[in-house]
């Protein structure tokens, strides 16, 4: 019995010694946020101040063959918000699966202008017209380098609506690269499923941004496609932002999306922004307004927030 005692504790010792070889580590963060928004006067929103909290899981660990595997778990409010699994393979790219964050393919390029808070179009009832953006469930991404040249894509496998029918799968790829100093360009395309095989959207997104000192200035044109008579729309967006000091940056931007319906009017989205960062707290301000939304001529929204973080 004592020899059998002997070789269990041996074995229980070596195994959690090939397992804190190979043990990784893992990292908790926070964020808490106190935000005041004020919706348009013809929206009832109730108390407009509010606070959400954050925490943030984040893993990572080396593998034999010189690989890193990492991992990361976001909460909003004590609920699921978003997860991903990247594998780095070093100079030939990334992989990853994601559920809930667009960290690949056109759905990480659906706005890339330049702000000091969000998109022109955020938290507007307008703001799905003429993005392009495709399911974040159970995304498999790939992100890669090469010299000048950026390459993003995401793959979406068909749910399938049921056992006689399929939506198809969705899919994208963008290239980015860096033709000069200061300057960044991106063209992106997506095929995203629709109920049917023979309903999905087709999405192309191209922009372009430059970056002199303290300025920046960008341009993005986004198409969408669908299979509807008069369902195309098409946005044209342009922006710029300041940076003040290393603390300070703010940002105007504007957009206009233009519908194939010709019963529809052009929308026009502008949005100004403001960030001011000491340390781990973020003070930022945005106002976003909306005319003839959704191609409605005299509808309006606008949304104006301020906001305090802290990270931890």
């Amino acid at each position: 019995m004592t020899n059998i005692k002997k070789l269990g504790l041996t074995a229980l010792a070596g195994s959690l010694v090939a397992t804190s070889a190979y043990a990784g580590e893992l990292a908790v963060s926070g964020t808490a946020k106190l935000t005041y928004a004020s919706q348009h006067d013809t929206e009832t929103t109730g108390n407009p101040y509010s606070m959400s909290k954050g925490i943030g899981f984040s893993g990572s660990g080396d593998l034999d063959n010189g690989m890193a595997i990492a991992y990361q778990y976001t909460m909003t409010d004590a609920a699921f918000s978003s997860s991903r699994l990247k594998l780095d393979m070093g100079d030939t790219g990334t992989l990853s699966f994601s559920n809930g964050a667009g960290t690949t393919g056109i759905s990480a390029y659906d706005d890339k202008m330049p702000t000091a808070g969000e998109e022109v179009w955020d938290d507007l009832d307008g703001q799905a017209s003429g993005v392009a953006t495709i399911s974040n469930k159970g995304t498999i991404g790939y992100a890669g380098s090469f010299g000048p040249v950026g390459v993003s894509a995401s793959y979406n496998k068909d749910d399938k609506a049921s056992p006689t029918t399929t939506a198809g799968s969705s899919h994208s790829l963008v290239v980015s690269m860096s033709p000069a100093d200061g300057v960044s360009a991106f063209i992106g395309t997506g095929d995203k499923s629709g109920s049917t095989a023979n309903n999905g959207t087709d999405m192309y997104t191209a922009g372009v941004t430059y970056t002199a000192g303290a300025f920046t200035l960008g341009f993005q044109t986004t198409d969408i496609d669908v299979s509807a008579v008069n369902g195309d729309t098409d946005r044209n967006h342009l922006a710029a932002s300041f940076a003040v000091n290393e603390n300070m940056s703010i940002s105007y931007g504007m957009s206009t999306v233009g519908f194939e319906d010709p019963a529809k009017v052009d929308q026009e989205d502008a949005g100004v922004a403001v960030s001011y960062t000491m340390g781990s707290m973020t003070l930022g301000a945005f106002r976003n307004t909306s005319d003839d939304v959704g191609g409605t001529a005299s509808a309006e929204d606008s949304v104006t927030e301020v906001s305090l973080a802290f990270a931890f």
